[in-house]
């Protein structure tokens, strides 16, 4: 169930929420991301297929995908009204930082 607000409650929200959402948005998500990518590309490539690292990652994973999905997209939803925006949010925030810490252990591997 998505709750679409109308402009007018959407200006009324506490300055507490929309702090809370942009220090989420610019600076939760995208650490937790990063480091997530991180520590899944070396469960990757380090190939060491325990169960127990293998139900971390799945754990994180779904963890990963519930943050995105409740407090990035929904909350860009509510504020944009266009699926779009929501979805650029996602982009920006958790995608392309997960992305990057994928890369860097990459990196490091190679060296």
């Amino acid at each position: 169930m998505t709750l679409l607000l109308d402009p007018q409650q959407r200006s009324a929200r506490p300055a507490w929420h929309v702090f809370f959402s942009h220090t989420l948005r610019y600076v939760l998500a995208p650490l937790l991301f990063v480091s997530s990518g991180f520590f899944t590309a070396n469960f990757i490539v380090s190939g060491h297929y325990t169960w127990p690292r293998t139900s971390r990652v799945f754990v994180l994973t779904l963890t990963l995908l519930i943050l995105a999905y409740e407090f990035i997209y929904k909350d860009r939803t509510i504020q944009s009204n266009t699926p779009d925006r929501a979805f650029n949010g996602v982009l920006y925030s958790c995608m392309i930082p997960y992305a990057l810490g994928v890369l860097m252990m990459l990196g490091l591997a190679k060296l």
